[in-house]
């Protein structure tokens, strides 16, 4: 399992990282559902050891039986991958009483395609994703609303219209969807009648205002030394799952601190051994940010997914890569919802370290045990 860890970690920031440059706004994603859903892909697509000679794990019917064995050595190649990844969803999905998580994989698959049955049993087995036969050929905007629907259905109600009008042609064969949903309240909520009208700083001359909720508790902190930021874990109830906040110490810092991010130190800066229970004085907006995004725009975007470098000629080719998000934030904890397709306590007086999110941060949300991140965002914009 901790194999996976730098590369969840490392897609979750570089993709951030490339949308922040051409969005200054609010940003949201889920890494731990786009990573599911490239988990899926056929391994051709993913394009890492695309070659020529590799076919899609379906045929048709007329299709050559040595493909067919081709495909077959293919995923025997990433089966260990496989099976640390289901570890991380076996670990996430374990059922609570103090949170509401699920995760949820499907193939909706073209009809009059015959699909080579190991790749299905194996995305069974690993992902727990069944194939749903859809007519792509004849009815593929009726699909489309299918798809949609079974989204809607699995987010309750937060994900509408993964699947924008258009997306979907005939000449679509699969497509491969992972949803995530995360509702959760907080081990010590905030208190409703502490939230007051704040000014939050979109940049040092532009302010707006905002609900901030207050609360004065010990929390896992800790001032960074790498970069001029602080770090705070505020955990949902029975600890399993943390919203971490990294808030620079300027109002315009984030930009500045961004390229000095990485992988390895987000995951050091947040170890259980390095944060220190501290008394703060915490400032928080209470929020809603919602993130849409066609993955395939950027190069970036592309590597970060492993779809770049399909090759041409190969019987799938991935066409776009959609994933939508969805997360609120309020006193008492945090609703929180992302889809992603591919067609194809009061302590004793003493000094507070002060932590007022009144200007541009970053958050993530984490499983502890797993280290996966299931949400990634930037708050910038009230």
């Amino acid at each position: 399992m901790d194999s996976l860890l730098p590369a969840s970690a490392r897609l979750g920031l570089d993709l951030f990282k490339d949308l922040s440059k051409t969005d200054e706004g609010n940003i949201l994603f889920s890494p731990a559902g786009i990573s599911t859903t490239i988990g899926m892909l056929p391994p051709v697509t993913r394009g890492a050891a695309a070659t020529q000679e590799q076919e899609v794990p379906f045929f048709e019917k007329d299709t050559e039986s040595s493909r067919i064995k081709a495909e077959e050595k293919e995923l025997e190649a990433t089966e260990e991958m496989h099976r640390q990844l289901q570890r991380v969803l076996s670990e996430i999905s374990k059922p609570s009483d103090d949170y509401e998580l699920k995760i949820a994989n499907r193939l909706f698959g073209e009809k009059t395609y015959l699909f080579l049955q190991k790749y299905l049993d194996y995305v069974e087995k690993h992902y727990h994703a069944s194939l749903e036969p859809v007519d792509f050929v004849n009815a593929a905007d009726e699909s489309r609303k299918k798809i949609n629907s079974w989204v809607e259905s699995q987010t309750n109600e937060k994900i509408k219209d993964l699947l924008p009008d258009g997306s979907l042609s005939s000449s679509i064969k699969l497509v491969v969807v992972n949803i995530i949903y995360f509702k959760g309240q907080w081990d010590r909520e905030f208190k409703k009648e502490n939230t007051k009208e704040e000014e939050f700083w979109l940049n040092k001359s532009t302010s707006k205002s905002v609900l901030m909720m207050t609360q004065r508790q010990s929390f896992s902190f800790k001032t960074l030394e790498d970069v001029p930021a602080k770090i705070l874990g505020l955990p949902y109830r029975n600890h399993d799952l943390s919203m971490f906040l990294l808030l620079p110490n300027d109002i315009d810092g984030l930009e500045k601190i961004i390229d000095k991010i990485t992988p390895e130190k987000l995951i050091e800066w947040t170890s259980v051994g390095r944060m220190e229970e501290r008394a703060v004085d915490l400032h928080l907006p209470r929020f809603r940010v919602a993130g849409t995004y066609d993955l395939e725009a950027t190069s970036a975007g592309l590597r970060a997914a492993g779809l770049s470098g399909s090759p041409e000629g190969a019987g799938l080719r991935a066409q776009r890569l959609l994933h939508r998000s969805v997360l609120e934030l309020t006193e008492a904890g945090t609703e929180a919802a992302a889809a992603t397709a591919v067609g194809f306590a009061v302590t004793p007086a003493q000094d507070w370290e002060r932590f007022h999110c009144n200007h541009p941060f970053l958050f993530f949300i984490r499983h502890n045990e797993s280290d996966s991140v299931l949400f990634f965002g930037r708050f910038s914009s009230p």
